[in-house]
């Protein structure tokens, strides 16, 4: 190693979850018996490659008294999720937005606004009020960019960009971070490496999406469950290239967008009450039982009976980006079919974000904190992204920043995240999509090793294989 440099925190990524941890971290300089927390925080590529950034809906939260309250989006994420949630983390979860809104707001974030100046409040499939704040359908990027920006004007936090970590070596009371060829040494470290989308071929996930904060948290001795649980988005673009899918938000639904089959005909009625606003993976099993049903696998959402200028205002991204394909979402059904999108399991932590391994926690896609269960509720995630930061800086902060004596580590092991990973897409897509084939789930742990994508793949496997 050429560099070694010194840090209070070092957060592993740098989307919502990790630039929230920092901010969180410094505000007021962070003051713990007059220090300031210095915090390095590393994003594999550009800050902006993050799959934060191309989150679309919004961020739930009740902020509407008068129609909305605690309990109900309490029960819609258990709903959701199959009654498996973690109900005291989901409380801190759902009673937290509201504050968690404010401070977003206070770092920059500009959140659309109805004609009297109120928040502007979608709905979403499986909410029962509107309670979606957003910032047109881009509300991910607009979020990642004002945290990056307000990060960038803290002279004790440190974003290095195009810093993939290739180990954390446990030291006695502190860490020692391997990017390149540089160690960073820190007492805590904050994993926010997002999901691990690009196990399959198709994802809405970003390209950095390869578990390996998940394979090295594993390796430091933390706990790793549920990471079977993956929810498959029913509304990916199908009319793109291949590679990452673009994501047709949730809130084209909510806002009257409705599922046609290959006959062009409406068929959720048959299968859910709730029509097109049933949670995700409802959806997304009810167009593969259509599939089947009809023998053709041709979906569309169509949100074309709705005013032209209306559609373009409320969502223009995925307008412009369809646009380029050749269709017109304000005159069209568009083809659409289900996609990997999120993980639920991940890193094991309590609820201020801590693992069973002493100064290491987990925040974000990452993090397994229980509270979205089996299917995560529309939304929910942005949301998580930044109540559990939060807590991970208090506790930190109350913890202190007493600084450790480093002694000699032991030599730092590569991690590769993109070892055959056209094979295990594969083998993932045909094993995972939205049911699991547990007899090529069986034939695949067998080729499997224990390096990042592969680690993560065998995880799975194991889990579904053992109910």
């Amino acid at each position: 190693m050429q560099n070694e440099l010194y840090y209070d925190v070092a957060v592993i990524g740098a989307g919502t979850s990790g630039l929230y941890t920092a901010l969180s971290l410094t505000d007021d300089y962070a003051t713990t018996g007059g220090y300031a927390c210095k915090v390095a925080v590393f994003s594999k590529k550009s800050v902006l490659g993050c799959s934060s950034a191309l989150a679309q809906g919004g961020i739930a939260a009740v902020l509407d008294d008068k129609n909305d309250r605690f309990d109900l989006h309490y029960n819609d994420s258990l709903i959701a999720g199959g009654f498996e949630n973690n109900p005291a983390a989901l409380r801190v979860l759902v009673e937290s937005a509201p504050d968690e809104i404010s401070r977003l707001v206070k770092y920059g974030a500009e959140l659309d606004k109805d004609r009297d100046g109120n928040y502007s409040l979608g709905l979403e499939g499986g909410h029962s009020r509107r309670r979606i704040v957003h910032v047109k359908d881009r509300t991910g990027l607009a979020v990642v960019n004002a945290l990056w920006a307000a990060a960038n004007a803290r002279d004790n936090i440190k974003v290095f960009e195009n810093a993939p970590v290739s180990d954390i070596i446990k030291g006695d009371g502190y860490y020692a971070v391997c990017t390149g060829t540089t160690l960073v040494y820190a007492k805590y470290v904050v994993m926010a490496t997002g999901g691990i989308g690009k196990l399959w071929k198709y994802s809405t996930n970003s390209d950095i999406a390869t578990g390996d904060g998940i394979y090295l948290a594993a390796k430091l001795g933390a706990d790793i469950k549920q990471l079977s649980y993956i929810q498959f988005h029913p509304t990916g673009f199908k009319g793109g290239t291949d590679g990452r899918v673009l994501l047709i938000s949730e809130a084209v639904r909510g806002d009257g967008g409705i599922l046609l089959n290959g006959d062009y005909e409406r068929f959720m009625d048959k299968y859910d009450s709730r029509k097109e606003l049933a949670p995700r993976d409802v959806v997304s099993r009810s167009i593969l039982a259509e599939q089947n049903a009809k023998g053709n696998d041709k979906f569309y959402i169509d949100i074309s009976h709705k005013d032209p200028d209306w559609v373009m205002t409320r969502f223009p991204f995925i307008y412009g980006e369809v646009l380029k394909n050749g269709y017109d979402i304000t005159r069209e059904p568009i083809p659409i079919y289900p996609c990997q999108h999120y993980l639920m399991g991940g890193i094991a932590v309590d609820e201020d974000g801590e693992t069973d391994t002493a100064n290491l926690f987990a925040t974000g896609e990452c993090a397994c904190t229980g509270v979205h269960g089996r299917n995560r509720l529309a939304s929910n995630s942005l949301l998580e992204a930044l109540v559990f930061p939060h807590r991970i800086a208090d506790t930190i902060k109350k913890r202190g920043f007493d600084v450790p004596v480093i002694k000699d580590i032991a030599p730092p092991r590569v991690t590769d995240t993109n070892e055959n990973i056209e094979a295990i897409q594969e083998l993932m897509q045909k094993a995972f999509f939205v049911n699991p084939n547990i007899e090529l789930c069986k034939q695949g742990y067998n080729t499997l090793d224990d390096t990042a994508i592969s680690f993560c793949a065998k995880r799975i496997f194991e889990e579904l294989i053992n109910g």
